[in-house]
C-alpha cells in the first residue's frame, strides 16, 4: 500500500476567517508536531488517546473555535498506485444499502494507471464507534460517523479535478451516496524522522 499503515485519522473543520492565521500557526508549530511525535501513532496507540484526552491550553483555545468538524477513524480498504501528490481530491460518501457492492464499484474506479497526473487513489471506511465527534457528551449520535472517503493524490489541482469528474462525478451509481467533494493544494508533510531529537 502506498499509504502508511492500514488505518487513517482524517479530520476536517471550518474556522472563522478572523481565526485562520492563529489556527495555521497552531497547526504548523504545535498540533502536527505533537501528533506525529506520539509513539505508535500510526497504530492509534494508547499514547494517542492520552494526548487526545489532555490537550494543551493552545489546543483547547483553537478546538473551541472549530465548526462543522469531521473526525473519521477509518480503515484503508482500497489503495492503488504509489506516492503522494501536491494536490488531493476528497469525496465524502454516506453508504446506504449494499456496502460490498459500493466498495466493489469504487474499487473498479480507483485505478490511477491511465490518468495523467494521478499518483494514487484510496478508499477509507470510517469506524462509526471510533469516529464520533469529540464533545463533552461522547454518546452524541452522528449520522456521518460511518461515512467513507475517496482520496485522489495527484500532481496538481487540475489533474485531480479531472479525475474526480471522470471517475466519480458523472457516475450515477455513486451520486446518491456523495455528500461532498473538494480538491485541495497540499501545503506540507511531516514524518517522525523529520522531528529533531530532544
Amino acid at each position: 500500500m502506498p499509504l502508511a499503515g492500514k488505518g487513517m485519522l482524517l479530520t476536517s473543520m471550518d474556522i472563522d476567517a478572523s481565526d485562520e492565521a492563529e489556527f495555521n500557526r497552531w497547526y504548523d508549530r504545535e498540533h502536527l508536531l505533537e501528533r506525529v511525535a506520539i509513539e505508535g501513532f500510526l497504530e492509534a496507540s494508547s499514547a494517542y488517546r492520552t494526548a487526545l484526552a489532555n490537550p494543551t491550553d493552545w489546543s483547547k483555545k483553537i478546538l473551541a473555535r472549530f465548526k462543522n468538524m469531521i473526525r473519521a477513524v477509518a480503515r484503508i480498504t482500497v489503495s492503488r498506485g504509489a506516492g503522494r501528490g501536491a494536490a488531493l481530491g476528497i469525496v465524502r460518501l454516506r453508504p446506504a444499502g449494499d456496502k460490498h457492492k459500493l466498495r466493489t464499484a469504487l474499487r473498479d474506479q480507483l485505478n490511477p494507471e491511465k490518468l495523467d497526473g494521478i499518483l494514487s487513489m484510496h478508499l477509507i471506511e470510517s469506524d462509526p464507534a471510533l469516529s464520533r465527534p469529540i464533545t463533552d457528551d461522547p454518546l452524541v449520535s452522528d449520522p456521518g460517523s460511518g461515512d467513507w472517503f475517496v482520496l485522489i493524490d495527484g500532481t496538481n489541482v487540475k489533474a485531480v479535478s479531472a479525475a474526480l469528474a471522470a471517475r466519480l462525478g458523472n457516475n450515477t451509481a455513486f451520486k446518491p451516496a456523495v455528500i461532498s467533494t473538494g480538491v485541495y493544494n497540499l501545503v506540507w508533510d511531516l514524518a517522525k524522522s523529520d522531528i529533531p531529537l530532544s
